[in-house]
């Protein structure tokens, strides 16, 4: 502790009030104690400290006032005080009404033996004697802080324990995992984790695949699939799963993988899974293998897309309608460039599948990157729910009874009733729809026409206001009685 050097020079002389003054700015309570520790006066730096006044410890014993297990600690205070030892700062509680105690941070030094009692918050003992003067501070805004600080690091204990529980599973998952499974890094193409799985896989049970660059193991043939797959996954945040062969036996797995970031790296999460596993395994069982091959080998074209109608997938018969060797030249275009009129026939199509999940038979035409254009039918399946939601398309060939119009849109059959009209809804665009059934009303009224008249065409075109020659005309286009190559006029 230092102390003034030469108090009585900067101090001057300090009468009883002033030096009440200063005791009760620099401390939050000053408690004025006699020989026997009883109190005789009480200040207070905050108003309200004791919500029962002063009146509650004047005239007590100090001791009394504390709870009881600091009362041992204010005999010490006043004992060393009085023998004019230097005391050290102790905390002393309060016992409170409701709920916690108050902490208060004492320290007591002995005055001299006063002419009188200076101006207090009480009317004390005025007689002569030692007195004590403690002063203390209020620590309850600091008992605050240290709650604050005891509940933060409980819950860092608790999101630290979680994290090691999330932890701990994670790295029994990795080993158990009947997949196998490769963190790499996504600058050095390096194997930073693998898990036993992943050794099996790449037949490297002796050594440790961590360090070496992937793809290590990968027939050189299936590298570029494999580069094409990252170089994917870090542009866009996904890409279709590819088939490679592995290791000396060529064994077929499927590699899928995704982006994450690390701290400050961006890393790879790879997955390999068999191709074709049993019950055991399941990324594609026997079964699936089997629909998919049945499903590749269709004689009519099968597409999926996603609800935007962008390809995702299409078998073979597919791309012998678009006149295209491989499936990558198909994948990420819209169906609707080789669909029907560009921007005309898919917009209604998907509008129709996405609220009513199915549509059947639509007619259309399907047009090649050559310039081919085949007459078919389409029947499509939306699944929005699914954990990929996507569209699903069939492209049967037309029969060879459906003409094609001139707008390159398969026609129907001229229909004979209104609930046939109906039902090219969805299949054909309005206007083909409002040309078929000018053609209907056209070929009935002729029809009406020839049997008042008793087929008599030149009757009938006068009473339809044609010309002979334009009667004989729509008789041919409708295939309406015998005529004779000779029958113009």
């Amino acid at each position: 502790m230092h102390q003034f050097s030469a108090p009585r020079t900067s101090l001057g002389d300090l009468d009883a009030d002033l030096a009440a003054k200063v005791i009760t700015a620099s401390a939050d309570v000053s408690l004025i104690l006699d020989e026997s520790g009883i109190v005789r006066d009480v200040a207070f730096g905050k108003p309200d400290f004791l919500a029962g006044g002063a009146g509650a410890w004047l005239g007590r014993p100090w001791a009394e006032t504390v709870s009881e297990d600091s009362r041992p600690k204010v005999t010490a205070l006043l004992n060393d005080a009085l023998a004019d030892i230097p005391t050290a700062w102790r905390q002393i509680t309060y016992p409170a009404g409701e709920g916690a105690d108050i902490p208060v941070l004492y320290t007591a030094i002995r005055l001299a033996a006063p002419g009188r009692s200076g101006t207090g918050v009480g009317t004390g003992d005025q007689s002569g004697g030692t007195r004590v003067v403690a002063i203390g501070r209020d620590l309850r805004s600091v008992a605050t802080m240290q709650q604050r600080l005891l509940i933060a690091q409980q819950t860092v204990e608790r999101d630290y324990n979680r994290l090691r529980h999330l932890e701990t599973r994670y790295r029994l998952l990795f080993k158990l995992s009947s997949e196998a499974v490769l963190f790499v890094d996504s600058a050095s193409r390096r194997i930073i984790e693998a898990n036993p799985t992943a050794h099996e896989v790449f037949g490297d049970t002796g050594r440790s695949l961590v360090g070496r660059v992937f793809p290590h193991g990968i027939e050189a043939e299936d590298a570029d699939a494999i580069e094409t797959l990252l170089a994917s996954v870090r542009a866009i945040g996904r890409g279709e799963d590819v088939i490679v062969r592995l290791g000396p036996a060529k064994r077929e797995v499927m590699v899928s993988a995704a982006l994450f970031r690390f701290e400050r790296t961006v890393q790879f999460l790879v997955r390999l899974a068999p191709r074709v596993v049993g019950t055991d395994g399941t990324l594609v069982t026997n079964a699936r293998a089997r629909v998919l091959d049945v499903v590749d080998s269709a004689p009519d074209g099968i597409v999926v897309t996603d609800l935007d109608g962008v390809i995702l997938s299409a078998n073979t018969a597919f791309l012998d309608y678009a006149q295209v060797a491989t499936e990558a030249q198909v994948r990420g275009r819209p169906l609707g460039r080789f669909i029907g009129r560009q921007g005309v026939d898919m917009p209604p199509l998907i509008a129709n599948l996405r609220e009513l999940e199915t549509v059947r038979q639509f007619s259309t035409v399907v047009h090649g990157d050559v310039g081919a254009s085949t007459p078919v039918e389409i029947s499509a399946v939306a699944v929005p729910h699914a954990d990929r939601p996507c569209l699903g398309f069939i492209v049967r060939a037309a029969s060879q009874r459906d003409g094609v119009g001139e707008s390159g849109v398969a026609a129907v059959t001229v229909p004979r009733s209104v609930e046939q009209l109906t039902e090219l809804v969805g299949r054909v665009s309005l206007k083909e729809i409002i040309r078929e059934t000018n053609d209907m009303i056209e070929k009935l009224c002729i029809q009406a026409a020839l049997e008042l008249t008793g087929d008599n065409r030149a009757s009938a075109a006068e009473m339809l206001g044609l010309s002979r020659q334009s009667l004989y005309v729509k008789l041919r286009r409708y295939n309406l009685g015998d005529l004779s190559p000779h029958d113009s006029t």
